[in-house]
């Protein structure tokens, strides 16, 4: 049961299917007939996106604000001064370019571009967003990292002869600025150029692509499949260990962590739900945009393509009434398959 239930993996159409829902003209939405389209009603998006990428520069290139740090704090931020675990490269490889890549196998799978376009630009807002939230929030507060001393005195010499017994760093300016930017952890949360992004970019990265993969599978389908529950939980145990390797790395305390780790998940799940249903509803399966386009292409299909279930059962009892009904000579109307309502009686009661 456990090899053929597996055998299905890979079967996506399996996957997309739930209850009594059917894929309907998947494959009529694809880049090349629809993509000038919906590139031009999301252009403002877009934009906007674009936006977002320069506040976040901008929030990163501001100095933190650099609180007191006293002489009796040090004892919390002596940890030693270490490499990331995580290299640095990684961070817009797993938490962006790996998403991206299933969402183009999906697409090439289905040959839906808004399922494919809504995946991409959900995904760069979650990350941005969470970046621009967890930066201003670092700049603001100033918390020093754990390796707080060494990067403020590399050798190892203190000097708490400023103003009411505060630091007198004398290490790189770099290192100093980054010694204060502890606060939210930005590895969990989200994903940047720099180590101190790296847990930005795995909870709202890896957290979109669990809650879109999530959908797609259609774990919440009430039929048992745990095999499904943890495909789609193992982004979030990638993003777990990334974010523990924060804290062991020294670079972050575990609050750091905790925080970055919600902030990306929150933000990730808001996204997602911007473009998609949720992950256990029927239709969770594709993007709004889909079924939108589904619903205003029926009035203008053939007899070959499926319609609205809804639609056909309306239609069909308008044409149900015309057929029933029919005028005598005194414009009074003989009901043939079912006599009147007694409201009806009294109306031709009435009118007589």
């Amino acid at each position: 049961m456990a090899w053929g239930w597996l055998s299905s993996l890979t079967n996506f159409r399996g996957f997309f299917q739930g209850g009594g829902m059917r894929e309907i003209d998947l494959g009529a939405h694809t880049i090349k007939s629809h993509g000038a389209r919906v590139a031009r009603t999301h252009m403002h998006d877009w934009i906007i996106l674009l936006l977002l990428a320069v506040i976040e520069g901008v929030l990163f290139a501001i100095h933190p604000f650099y609180r007191f740090v006293g002489e009796d704090m040090m004892t919390d931020l002596k940890y030693p001064l270490k490499d990331n675990t995580v290299p640095v490269w990684a961070v817009p490889i797993y938490a962006v370019l790996l998403p991206i890549v299933v969402f183009l196998l999906i697409y090439l799978r289905r040959r839906c571009v808004y399922d494919l376009h809504h995946g991409i630009l959900g995904l760069l807002y979650a990350v941005l967003i969470t970046g621009v939230i967890t930066d201003a929030i670092k700049v603001a507060t100033g918390r020093p990292r754990p390796d707080f001393f060494w990067r403020c005195f590399p050798d190892g010499v203190g000097n708490f002869t400023g103003p009411w017994g505060d630091v007198v760093c004398h290490g790189q300016k770099g290192d100093i600025k980054e010694g204060h930017k502890s606060f939210p952890s930005g590895h969990t949360s989200c994903m940047n150029f720099l180590p101190v992004y790296f847990n930005i970019g795995s909870f709202a990265g890896l957290g979109f692509l669990s809650f879109y993969l999530s959908g797609k599978i259609k774990v919440f389908d009430r039929r048992g499949h745990v095999a499904k529950v943890c495909l789609v939980l193992l982004p979030l145990l990638v993003a777990s260990l990334v974010a523990v390797s924060r804290v062991s790395d020294y670079w972050h305390h575990w609050q750091d962590v905790f925080a970055g780790g919600l902030i990306g998940l929150v933000v990730a799940s808001i996204c997602y739900l911007q473009f998609f249903p949720p992950p256990y509803n029927d239709d969770g399966w594709g993007p709004y945009a889909y079924f939108k386009a589904r619903e205003e292409s029926i009035p203008n299909s053939n007899m070959g393509h499926s319609m609205n279930p809804l639609h056909v059962e309306i239609r069909e009892t308008h044409v149900a009434n015309q057929q029933t009904t029919r005028p005598n000579g005194n414009n009074a109307y003989m009901y043939e398959d079912s006599p009147p309502s007694s409201t009806l009686d009294e109306m031709e009661s009435g009118r007589r």
